[in-house]
């Protein structure tokens, strides 16, 4: 049985197991990332672009250029699909045909909506802001009327999403246990570097403080 935002679109049909119909499961997931890639149809030709993202309760923002095409195409009403995935690990067994990865994966369908008020508008750019670096809004100058004016935001609602998730060791045939192979998961995380500061950095100023958004302990 279907629950949550999942519809029969949204269904996950190869291995059924491990599909995620929580809200609470999926929204983890989108909390977790930092990119999605968002898909549509925009005069007859298919497209699948990376962007930022931020998720405010109940519904998926991105945003952009207002001459971006994907922008311009989607506030007209185009149909999306927007995924986000996570790689927790490679997961090699005893035989070529079972080697995996571990993943936690989201799929959202819908009709996005450009947002215009301004007070939602600046919600939204903090909610971008923040997922960054958790409180970076309040550190830096706010953004201009002009600035504002040249920044489309578009809102896609979680009615229609699903999660998909992969966990644990490799699954070998039952021949293959005993073969002199090794086999198991090696995890995989994103981690930050050095930071690197600004060449025109004024003197002083100590960074933020700062954990990856999918990686918070």
């Amino acid at each position: 049985m279907l629950g949550g935002g999942a519809s029969e679109r949204t269904r996950v049909r190869r291995l059924p197991d491990r599909g995620v119909y929580h809200r609470r499961a999926i929204d983890a997931i989108l909390d977790d990332a930092l990119v999605c890639h968002l898909g549509f149809v925009h005069e007859g030709h298919p497209y699948v672009v990376p962007t930022l993202f931020a998720r405010v309760d109940d519904a998926v923002y991105v945003h952009g250029s207002a001459a971006s095409r994907m922008l311009r195409g989607l506030r007209g009403g185009l149909d999306a699909c927007l995924t986000v995935t996570l790689v927790d690990g490679l997961v090699l067994a005893r035989s070529i045909f079972h080697h995996s990865i571990n993943y936690r994966s989201v799929v959202v369908l819908g009709r996005a909506v450009e947002i215009e008020e301004r007070d939602e508008k600046l919600r939204a750019l903090e909610a971008f802001s923040d997922r960054v670096v958790p409180g970076r809004w309040l550190d830096v100058r706010q953004p201009s009327r002009q600035e504002l004016k040249a920044t489309t935001i578009l809102r896609l609602p979680l009615d229609e999403a699903s999660a998909k998730v992969r966990t644990g060791p490799p699954k070998d045939e039952e021949q293959d246990y005993g073969l002199p192979v090794w086999a198991g998961v090696i995890p995989l995380a994103l981690s930050a570097g050095e930071r690197g500061p600004d060449p025109r950095l004024a003197p002083g100023l100590d960074p933020p403080r700062w954990a990856p958004p999918h990686r918070r302990g």
